[in-house]
Formats: structure tokens, sequence, C-alpha cells
């Protein structure tokens, strides 16, 4: 289930978060963070955080993996990206259903 909100928010120990959207899937939340770099230009952050049980912890920890995104880049990630959904959907069209909207 994606359930995804808005949100503005500085983080301590962080650059401050100018817009973020979060995705809760499952075990996994991925949020996309917009932050400012020192010659105040917007970059995305993407972390993913997952909930893992590790042996002998009671307690459940966090496992967090962050991929930084630049202006530069965008054009050619969301091309990638975008034909790579595209070539998977394909491959699994009629194994189970996709959402498409």
């Amino acid at each position: 289930m994606d359930d995804t909100s808005e949100t503005s928010r500085s983080e301590s120990g962080d650059k401050e978060i100018v817009y973020s959207r979060t995705i809760r899937a499952g075990k996994r939340i991925y949020y996309m963070d917009v932050k400012r770099n020192l010659k105040d230009d917007l970059f995305l952050a993407i972390t993913e955080s997952k909930k893992v049980q590790k042996t002998g912890i009671s307690d459940c920890v966090f496992e967090k993996h962050k991929i930084f995104l630049y202006k530069e880049d965008f054009d050619k990630f969301i091309d990638t990206l975008g034909s790579v959904i595209d070539y998977i959907k394909e491959q699994n069209r009629g194994k189970y259903r996709i959402r498409e909207e």
C-alpha cells in the first residue's frame, strides 16, 4: 500500500528540507526530500528506510540507504528510470496485475 504525504521539515545536523514526499510501502518507507546545497541549489535526496529484525536484538532496527540526485542529472535519470519501468511492466504483463495510472 502506498501512502504519500507532503511535509516541510528541518532535521538537526542535516541540511534543511524545503519539500518532502513520503511513500509507505510495507516494511519500507521512501523519503524524497528536496534540500539546498551550499551554493543554494536544490537537489533531491532519496532515502529508503527498511525495518529489519536483527538476531539477538529484541527491538527492530532501521537500515537506511540514500541516493543524491543533482539537477544536471534529472533528465537522464527520469528518462532511464521510465525506460526501465516500461521494460519491467512489459515483461511482467499478464503475470500479475500492475497498476496503471
